[in-house]
């Protein structure tokens, strides 16, 4: 049996399938993306892919505090749109 990756939203604090998740990452430079491919380089957090955890994440400030980066409002639109996807 194969082993399923596990990682913990930084929102709802659920350890979900990392296939559940949205990845969200800093790279060294400093700069904020989604990183839909999950293999990035940088800090990354995930967030589950829920638009009522995104509204709560963009809330709470909790990708910012995650990743320590203040979060461009057209990183939020972004994941959005592939949400809603």
């Amino acid at each position: 049996m194969k082993k399923i990756p596990m990682r913990r939203c930084v929102v709802s604090n659920e350890s979900l399938p990392k296939s559940e998740l949205l990845r969200i990452v800093r790279t060294p430079e400093g700069e904020v993306k989604v990183d839909l491919s999950g293999k990035a380089n940088g800090k990354g957090a995930y967030i589950k892919k829920d638009l009522e955890v995104l509204k709560q994440a963009q809330k709470k400030k909790a990708l910012a505090r995650a990743l320590e980066v203040e979060i461009p409002e057209e990183i939020y639109q972004e994941i959005a749109s592939i949400l809603n996807e």
